[in-house]
């Protein structure tokens, strides 16, 4: 199932606007189901500024390594720390405790820009 009170990119991330404007990332079940296993998780530093559509970090699975995309333009203000010892929880709860990082969006209305749910299930054959 794919939430419905998320935005998505074609390349398999959500984006969450916060109740404080922030945007929390993460990779979708879609994403995390098709990498396999995940083993680690490299995420942007704090303070780094990300630009939409560049890679951020990388996701390693037993599989292979994908990189993960900013969603929109923006600085990183929090990194889900939980990953660097369980990784795993991106496989078990992608849209909960497995979320990846936070930034905060140099322009917030780009979020608007994302595929809605109806959008990323037809972009992955879900319609």
């Amino acid at each position: 199932m794919i939430p419905n009170h998320l935005r998505y990119t074609a390349d398999h991330e959500w984006a969450q606007v916060t109740d404080s404007g922030t945007v929390r990332v993460g990779i979708t079940d879609y994403a995390q189901n098709s990498l396999g296993d995940i083993v680690f998780v490299q995420m942007p530093a704090l303070g780094t500024d990300v630009t939409a559509d560049d890679a951020v970090g990388e996701v390693e699975s037993t599989k292979s390594v994908s990189d993960v995309l900013a969603p929109v333009d923006g600085t990183v203000i929090a990194r889900n720390e939980q990953l660097d010892d369980s990784p795993e929880l991106v496989n078990s709860d992608p849209y909960g405790e497995g979320w990846l990082y936070e930034l905060q969006p140099a322009d917030p209305s780009a979020v608007d820009a994302l595929l809605d749910a109806d959008g990323y299930a037809e972009a992955i054959g879900e319609s």
